[in-house]
């Protein structure tokens, strides 16, 4: 097996950034289509237009619907194609930034990709998480190439709602542990090959970045201010995270959270917290060492994130629901079968309740 890394062909990280998206959509095409939703909308639009214009180019804006689903994809390659869009660029979360993606790639044009939070890796991958009209996970949709470009502007980053900026550690969380699992079982990475020792080294970075500057962020966050650590916290959130869970591979934690959105109680959990839960099971399901277990926990404490399903929205343990939330973590083609040892359904009941045991 050759070992693959991929990443996007450009990362742009800083300050006002999104002001110049002008000249840096110029290069891709003449008439973009920006997608974002309505809250997104109202935030962005007159920086992105005036930059855009500014450069002679026209510019459509479309709003996202709010769910990255096979339905909302599809409307929107009508949209695109009936406005002759050459560049599609995604401007928000992580469902909107994927539906972009989607829409790029079927419509055979490039995509930039602008996060205007720091809540999950998904800017920088060749991959798109479908999902149904409801809210159930649906698929992975994996394209042939990343990302054309992918702009961080830290100062919107810094403003947003400090749960986003938090899910996205938690989303981050699980890089290393889910790296270092993929690379015990010998499984193809999601770059389709085996990790390169740089792609193994951005997750582990990601990991000692979260424990190192996570609170400092969240803190600086909460007093509406950027700091380092922000700056530290958005490039491991996105980037590390992004470059190390896709060609360094997945494995339980991300199934788990797949399992999870059976739950309709959790379906008002970010993305990032749902994984961080999915990273405490996967330690729980390979035995990890009590004190990696702690160290977990007290970031998770530290910074917010749910430990337990309480803290989740489950009232009550139903055993029959959990049940399916294991079985449905373990699905034909879940990645949590490139953990290093055989996974059952009964296996991953175990570790959920213990998780949430031990997370009380």
């Amino acid at each position: 097996m050759d070992n693959i890394i991929i990443s996007p062909s450009k990362y742009i990280q800083g300050e006002g950034s999104l002001d110049n998206i002008g000249k840096y959509v110029s290069v891709f095409g003449k008439k973009p289509l920006a997608i974002a939703d309505d809250f997104v909308m109202g935030l962005v639009r007159d920086r992105t237009e005036t930059s855009i214009v500014g450069e002679g180019l026209e510019v459509n804006f479309n709003t996202f619907a709010g769910e990255c689903s096979r339905v909302e994809i599809e409307r929107l390659i009508t949209v695109s194609a009936e406005q002759g869009n050459d560049v599609i660029i995604g401007v928000g979360g992580g469902k909107t930034l994927d539906t972009a993606k989607a829409v790029a790639y079927y419509s055979k044009v490039p995509v930039v990709i602008v996060p205007t939070i720091a809540s999950t890796d998904a800017p920088t991958s060749a991959l798109a998480v479908i999902y149904t009209p409801e809210g159930e996970f649906s698929e992975y949709l994996l394209f042939p190439s990343n990302p054309n470009m992918v702009i961080m502007d830290t100062g919107i980053i810094a403003a947003a709602p400090v749960r986003t900026l938090v899910a996205g550690m938690g989303d981050a969380l699980s890089t290393y542990f889910e790296a270092r699992a993929n690379g015990l079982s010998g499984k193809a990475t999601m770059a389709g090959g085996a990790p390169t020792r740089s792609a193994q080294a951005l997750a582990k970075l990601c990991y000692e970045t979260l424990i190192a500057d996570g609170v400092k962020a969240k803190a600086a966050v909460e007093n509406g201010v950027s700091t380092k650590a922000v700056e530290n916290i958005i490039e491991a959130n996105t980037y590390l995270s992004g470059i190390g869970f896709e060609s360094s591979g997945l494995a339980a934690a991300h199934a788990i959270h797949n399992g999870l959105t059976k739950l309709e109680e959790c379906h008002h959990l970010l993305h990032g917290e749902k994984v961080a839960f999915g990273t405490l099971t996967q330690l729980v399901l390979e035995n990890a060492p009590q004190a990696e277990i702690e160290q977990v926990l007290n970031f998770c404490r530290s910074v917010g994130l749910p430990t337990n399903l309480h803290q989740m929205g489950v009232k009550e343990l139903n055993n029959e629901k959990l049940m399916e939330v294991a079985q449905a973590s373990c699905a034909e083609g879940e990645t949590i079968h490139n953990m290093p040892f055989p996974i059952t359904a009964k296996a991953v009941y175990a570790a959920i309740l213990t998780a949430h045991k031990i997370g009380i």
